[in-house]
């Protein structure tokens, strides 16, 4: 019995290959897309998975409020997890990790070698804790003895090689590495790599008892309980029978007790427990350096394998029910010689099975392209790797069978539902049953173009806004301006002489010192308004000499530009700074004083409001002051690789031994929408696909049309009818349906669209001409579709079609 199912199936998909093809494709599409979302979330949820007791781990982390707004921080003060072990209880595990500093990388270099290593990434100073909060396989040495001493550092197993690639790993114990020219530590363990994903996974352990011994005492402020630095990060791990609600009252009381009331922020920071699980998604408490994976994008790539499984199961009804008549026959005859109608069943169940698992196996060699093709909302890691994805062979066999029975359980029913002796009247279909089926084959389309005009739209929309976002007047000039890092440097002779070497260039316009540029993202200074303490804003902190401005095209509302001071001597405040301490005209708050770092500095002059932030934000506070800074701006007449070089040589001369690292204020703009970027990116692929999917159903359609009505385009040729009519009469119907989608589609889309645009305090228009186009649109590309089997119909020689209907 299964062996003649089997070959009837087969004789049917090669009978109909068009039909056969569109099928495969279409549902290969659709099965590739959700192997590499099962991919993609395969890898995404399973961080941290591996902890002994991680239902007990916790990150600490800090909340408050700022003028009625909530604000988050990852990371707490220094010297937090030596009183939590000292003096809470219930507490198994205190675990410490400090970032390395200052940029989260060093400097590694391998004494009496020639061997350097910079910008090496994945270095923390932790405790002998750690390793029993994330065990390690040793292959030398022993969290006991390898963690406890000073100046020592354990490596994984692939950074040993890495620095040592003459020496067996287990060899390199004892050996020295040399961190940023100041500090020799001693190799005292090797590690094997960490295998499972974790957000907790660096590469170099030093020893936390290093810190006291090195300048990082100061650098990380061990001992101060009012202020921190991103890089300073706690766990802790419960003992059992301990509450997270128990802790976090234990960790109030002792916060409390060490820490000075903040008038700016009269609640206080407040500690609370961020449990293992929800790191790995949480965007309230990112942590320097680490990737933070998105739940809306993993939401929205579900979203997309699910509508293309969809317009594929649809494409494959609706083919199928069309094609109803080609086996009406067969049915009949099977029926009359026995057959049952649950035979049947099984027999139009095994050919969908067939389809989608010629699909399944089409989409094996499809994955790797469509991970390709999302690479840029990816991690790097990820790679189509069926080992690494051991799930990978069910959730195909899973997904193969649900297609089946979701794709072929309506057609089965409606086939075997024939009755014998109608079909073999030729009287099978009823009035009602054949207008039924027309209307179900209708609705299924207008809902594959309903689906792909959404995506159309969103799509334009999301680009509009991202254009709006990157051609909006910012209120500062941001082409051509290149800014780099001297690594802090203060040292105003050395600023000096690579000043005058930038200034004197003829490729360079101007020049200037200081902090970041603008839209660089904002940081919070110490700073309140002397006339009116009370008065609590969150105001961004710049500085910079007297060229900033004008390099940056700032305008000044009233008053003069700051002077040149190598400390905090004057200060500019924005026009909303102004606005929000109750001065409407700008020149009346000039004169008076900013409080910043507890010193009084006087308000020379009111800049206009300029963007800090992306569209996301209202335009924020700013003050600006003048001040010596170790960043330097440089607008440029052109950007071209030569000046690059003679920038960067110069550079060299004064700092040899210090990386240049250049930015360009564009593309610092440009990442404010990184996110939108992506999502665009996203639909673009989206839309393309579903585009595609829907117009292999169109096609199939029109030429299953096309096919049982050859011989009324014969009749219609030769009694006269033109080109244009035939292709109009063929087409219109099809040409009808796709008109009604796109009017169905608008509410739903500016419903959608307009959520989204919520987001942004400066949004784009939601203009008619976005819906007029998206649906112009998509009917040329119908049109085109449809006339591939229309032209080709009605140019058909009628004779033929005559002689052989």
């Amino acid at each position: 019995m299964f062996k003649n199912y089997l070959v009837v199936a087969l004789r049917n998909l090669l009978r109909n290959k068009t039909f056969s093809v569109i099928n495969i494709f279409g549902l290969s599409i659709g099965i590739s897309s959700a192997l590499v979302i099962f991919w993609i979330a395969d890898y995404e949820l399973s961080f941290d998975k591996f902890e002994p007791g991680r239902d007990r781990i916790y990150k600490v982390v800090q909340d408050a409020s700022f003028s009625g707004n909530p604000v988050h921080a990852a990371a707490v003060p220094a010297p937090l997890g030596n009183a939590i072990h000292d003096e809470l209880t219930g507490i198994e595990l205190t675990v410490p990790l400090f970032k390395y500093q200052p940029h989260g990388t060093a400097k590694v270099s391998v004494p009496n070698t020639t061997r350097l290593f910079t910008k090496q990434p994945g270095i923390i100073y932790t405790n002998p804790d750690y390793f029993r909060l994330v065990p390690h396989q040793w292959l030398a040495g022993s969290p006991q003895t390898s963690m406890n001493e000073p100046l020592t550092v354990v490596l994984t197993e692939s950074r040993a090689r890495l620095y040592f690639p003459d020496e067996d790993p287990l060899n390199t114990v004892g050996k020295q590495l040399t961190y940023d020219k100041d500090m020799t530590l001693t190799v005292s363990g090797i590690v094997k790599d960490e295998a499972q994903h974790t957000d907790l996974g660096p590469a170099e352990f030093i020893s936390h008892a290093t810190i006291a011994k090195t300048s990082q005492q100061d650098n990380f402020m061990m001992t101060e309980w009012n202020d921190w630095m991103a890089y300073s990060n706690l766990y802790i791990k419960l003992s059992p029978g301990s509450t997270k609600a128990g802790v976090e009252a234990q960790l109030a009381a002792l916060y409390k007790k060490y820490t000075k009331p903040d008038p700016d922020n009269p609640g206080g920071w407040r500690l609370s427990l961020l449990p293992l699980s929800d790191i790995h998604f949480n965007t309230l408490y990112h942590t320097f350096g680490q990737r933070i994976a998105s739940k809306p994008t993993l939401y929205g790539l579900l979203a997309i394998a699910g509508f293309l499984l969809l317009l594929a199961t649809i494409n494959f009804i609706n083919l199928s029910t069309a094609q109803a008549t080609r086996r009406a026959k067969e049915i009949g005859i099977r029926k009359a010689m026995g057959g049952s109608r649950w035979q049947l069943i099984r027999q139009f169940i095994g050919e969908t099975f067939l389809l989608v698992a010629l699909a399944t196996l089409l989409s094996v060699g499809f994955a790797p392209l469509m991970l390709d093709a999302f690479a840029s909302f990816i991690p790097s890691d990820l790679h189509a790797d069926w080992l690494r994805h051991p799930g990978s062979l069910l959730f195909l066999a899973v997904l193969a069978l649900a297609l089946t029975f979701l794709a072929g359980l309506y057609p089965a029913f409606l086939l075997s539902g024939f009755n014998p002796v109608r079909v073999l009247k030729d009287h099978w279909f009823t009035p009602d049953s054949r207008s039924s089926g027309v209307r179900l084959r209708k609705g299924l389309t207008v809902g594959q173009f309903v689906i792909a005009q959404f995506f159309v739209i969103a799509t334009i929309v999301v680009g509009k806004q991202i254009y709006f976002g990157l051609n909006q007047d910012l209120g500062f000039r941001r082409d051509a301006i290149v800014t780099f890092n001297t690594n802090w440097d203060t040292v105003p002779s050395r600023q000096q002489r690579l000043f005058n070497a930038l200034q004197a260039m003829p490729e360079v316009e101007k020049v200037s010192k200081g902090f970041l540029s603008p839209g660089s993202g904002a940081s919070i200074g110490d700073i309140k308004f002397k006339p009116r303490p009370d008065v609590h804003a969150e105001v961004i902190f710049r500085w910079g000499d007297s060229n900033y401005l004008p390099l940056y095209q700032i305008k000044l509302l009233a008053g003069r530009n700051v002077y040149n001071s190598d400390t905090i001597r004057e200060a500019l405040v924005n026009n909303t700074y102004a606005r929000m301490l109750g001065y409407s005209k700008p020149e009346a708050i000039v004169g008076q004083s900013l409080t910043v770092n507890g010193k009084d500095v006087p308000i020379v002059g009111v800049m206009a409001d300029f963007h800090e932030e992306s569209m996301h934000k209202v335009i924020s506070p700013v003050a600006f002051v003048s001040r010596a800074g170790g960043v330097f701006h440089v607008r440029l007449k052109a950007v071209n690789a030569a000046i690059l070089d003679k920038l960067q040589k110069a550079f060299k001369e004064v700092y040899p031994d210090t990386d240049w690292e250049y930015v360009f204020v564009e593309d610092v703009v440009a990442n404010w929408y990184k996110t939108e970027q992506n999502t665009m990116y996203l639909l673009y692929w989206a839309t393309g696909l579903t585009i595609l999917i829907s117009c292999l159903g169109l096609l199939g359609l029109v030429i299953y049309t096309t096919n049982t009505r050859t011989k009324e385009i014969g009749i219609r040729k030769v009694l006269g009818a033109g080109l244009n009519n035939i292709i109009t009469t063929l087409s219109g119907e099809f040409i009808r349906l796709v008109i009604l989608a796109s009017v169905i589609t608008v509410p739903f889309a500016w419903w959608a669209a307009n959520l989204w645009l919520q987001d942004f305090a400066y949004r784009t228009p939601i203009n008619a001409w976005i819906f007029l186009g998206g649906g112009a649109g998509l009917l040329v590309v119908a049109l085109i579709t449809l006339s591939i089997q229309t032209i080709r119909a009605a140019t058909a020689n009628p004779i033929n079609s005559l002689r052989t209907e």
